[in-house]
């Protein structure tokens, strides 16, 4: 590769870690990212000059801030999914039966995303919000999805991003993982006691397209208090998976 080309890719590379550092820090000033990225201040000057030309940025007196360009963005990937589309009122409707929150997870570079959200009339406020990014292995979505994969991609995925304990009760070795997976893929969902947030509880499933591939799951999670017995083991996973029937029915024979 010549030169010219390693420059390139190295600031493109800087490029987007300023991205992410800019979303980490919530807005930051140059000294303040220089210093976090450990890149010297004109190279972080020189990169968001170009952002905010391009308004990708916004200044705020010394700072910086990512802009609402990026929603933008996200919006178009989302309008131009055509199975989200018909995904949204199937979450909807989890959170009006259930009360809770319910969710559209999707896997994306090893890593869980949410792309829908549905807010029940006893929803509690947590973390997931639209965008957000997870460890599978620490949510009942992520779970549901992994159960989904090779054995070969799950270890892809460990070996990558790790098992970071997000409570007490995430799941940290390798081998009790796979047993999880094994028993998800046995009852055909999978659970989340307080693995990802405690105080938390959370039912998920896998769900398919029309040609049989996977493409996310359907997550309903709610305060470990409510989401208990019968209720948690029971009911919920067959309104979830009665849900996720009637979808893939409807974009199978549409």
């Amino acid at each position: 590769m010549k030169g010219g080309e390693q420059e390139g890719i190295k600031s493109n590379e800087t490029l987007f870690q300023l991205i992410e550092t800019l979303k980490q820090l919530d807005g930051a000033g140059v000294t303040e990212l220089a210093t976090r990225m450990d890149v010297s201040k004109s190279t972080i000057h020189r990169h968001l000059t170009t952002l905010e030309d391009h308004e990708y940025v916004i200044r705020d007196g010394q700072e910086f801030r990512l802009s609402l360009k990026f929603l933008e963005y996200g919006g178009y990937v989302r309008r131009t999914n055509e199975i989200a589309k018909q995904i949204r009122p199937r979450i909807e409707e989890l959170a009006d039966k259930t009360g809770e929150l319910s969710a559209y997870v999707v896997e994306e570079h090893g890593q869980g995303v949410f792309v829908f959200r549905g807010i029940g009339d006893n929803a509690v406020g947590t973390d997931a919000g639209v965008g957000k990014r997870f460890h599978l292995h620490s949510l009942a979505a992520g779970k549901a999805m992994l159960a989904e994969l090779s054995p070969e991609r799950v270890d892809e995925i460990i070996e990558t991003h790790g098992l970071p304990a997000y409570t007490d009760n995430t799941i940290t070795e390798a081998d009790e993982l796979r047993e999880e997976l094994d028993a998800i893929r046995d009852r055909g969902f999978a659970v989340d006691r307080q693995e990802h947030l405690m105080g938390l509880h959370a039912v998920a499933a896998p769900v398919y397209g029309p040609n049989d591939e996977l493409r996310g799951a359907f997550n309903v999670a709610g305060p470990s208090h409510r989401m208990k017995g019968d209720w948690f083991t029971e009911e919920i996973p067959e309104l979830l998976l009665g849900t996720i029937t009637e979808f893939q029915l409807d974009i199978t024979y549409a």
